[in-house]
């Protein structure tokens, strides 16, 4: 994976180069990841101009979006899939703001230390986070999300496509975890790809961090939300496992994605040796 020096977007890569089976690689180009893209701007950012992104798929939430809408170029398709909507849903009928997913709020829960601490202390933070990526593959909402992603990467006109959320690295992740299982990734390669972010992540809401701790924040609160783990993406692959039996049942039977479009996504995202 290549990390693009972005002056206009954080956290922008490029699966293309990622090692699959056979000394094939992912095809560069195609499919990126990202943050959100609340200050993308084309004219004055030459790495995401070369890009020619086609479609943007935006995996946040309503109020993600409304708080920091993305910019889209001119003549890219956005494509809307609130891969959390369900498990937000749930948390507002319990009448408690607080318990919505952090990955969906990261700066709300950065703002107030006691509230973090409330809600996320005591390794709080990580079980919940466990729980989110668990719901990131049995929820409706998720599912709906993915399937979303995975029709626009499949079609048989697909161009340059980029993915994100707000960090780029829980939802986003995820959708760059099942692209590079279906491709025939090693789960090292799996596992690095989805860690990788970690530098990246910390770097652009350092600031943030800096002031919750100043605040009297826990700074390991702070790590547990910002940065990923390889628990939290087990708790997804292993609920994979335990209801569908593999990735490719995943994402036939539970994504509603044919066997024939996954063929399409593998020949043309696989360069050979």
């Amino acid at each position: 994976m290549t990390a693009l020096a972005s002056t206009t977007v954080a956290n922008l890569r490029d699966l293309g180069g990622l090692p699959l089976a056979d000394g094939r690689t992912v095809r560069p180009g195609l499919v990126l990841r990202a943050g959100q893209l609340d200050r993308l701007d084309p004219a004055t950012d030459p790495v995401v101009a070369a890009l020619g992104i086609e479609t943007i798929v935006d995996f946040r939430s309503a109020a993600e979006r409304a708080d920091y809408p993305d910019r889209v170029p001119a003549g890219t398709r956005l494509v809307v899939a609130d891969a959390l909507a369900d498990t937000i849903a749930a948390a507002t009928a319990h009448g408690d703001a607080a318990d919505k997913p952090a990955a969906a709020q990261l700066k709300n829960v950065l703002s107030d230390p006691a509230v973090a601490e409330e809600h996320l202390g005591g390794g709080r933070a990580q079980a919940l986070f466990q729980d989110t990526y668990r719901a990131l593959v049995s929820s409706d909402s998720a599912r709906a999300a993915y399937r979303a992603f995975l029709l626009e990467l499949t079609a048989p006109d697909a161009g340059p496509l980029l993915f994100h959320c707000t960090a780029g690295k829980d939802r986003t992740g995820w959708a760059a975890t099942i692209v590079l299982t279906l491709l025939g990734a090693a789960p090292e390669t799996v596992e690095s790809e989805y860690l990788a972010v970690n530098p990246a992540v910390r770097a652009a809401f350092e600031p943030m961090i800096a002031g919750f701790v100043a605040k009297g924040g826990d700074p390991e609160i702070a790590q547990a939300i910002i940065g990923v783990v390889p628990e939290y993406l087990r708790a997804a692959l292993a609920e994979v496992d335990a209801r569908y039996g593999s990735m490719d049942a995943y994402v036939r039977d539970g994504l509603g994605i044919p066997d024939e479009a996954v063929s399409r996504l593998r020949a043309r995202l696989t360069r050979e040796a």
